[in-house]
């Protein structure tokens, strides 16, 4: 039988290896690599290169199907990705001709498998007999599931007209 300050030693070494790889785990998952931001700006450009082109296969591919995403737009609010992409989108898309969208001004910050952006957008198009052409303000956020960033929420608004 162990003495009891040979099992508090124990204990106490015990102890200690438990905290010391409790915070060494945490500690490297709250290290952010370059690449997931790299990847999350990608998944942005893509999803507008997305929209200029009416291509709804690959916005499929970077959207989270999961029916808590969230889609704001100038006042109106959707909820999950295939009520959005069918009802919303796609019926948009197709009516929209000559488009022209474009995402600047984009900055990304990562934390774990949690990414967000805000970003400055443009649209043109020729909607049935008029243009549309506006600017607005967006933010998206983006989780990594699977290793692979996907959007989970949208919140775009338009920039305000300056007053007369």
């Amino acid at each position: 039988m162990l003495k009891p300050n040979t099992l508090w030693s124990v204990f106490c070494v015990s102890l200690v290896v438990i905290v010391t790889l409790t915070i060494a785990s945490n500690y490297s998952a709250a290290i952010v690599s370059p690449d997931d931001e790299e990847a999350v700006m990608k998944v942005l450009m893509l999803e507008g290169e997305s929209i200029e082109k009416g291509d709804l296969e690959t916005l499929d591919k970077i959207w989270s199907h999961d029916e808590s995403v969230l889609i704001f737009e100038s006042g109106g609010a959707d909820k999950g990705w295939k009520k959005y992409r069918d009802h919303h989108l796609a019926p948009e898309l197709k009516a929209f001709k000559n488009t022209e969208f474009s995402i600047t001004d984009a900055q990304v910050k990562v934390d774990g498998n949690t990414g967000w952006a805000t970003y400055r957008y443009s649209l043109r198009a020729d909607y049935k007999e008029r243009k549309i052409s506006s600017k607005g303000l967006g933010t998206m956020v983006f989780e990594k599931t699977e290793g692979k960033w996907l959007i989970v929420h949208s919140h775009t608004s338009v920039s305000r007209k300056p007053a007369s």
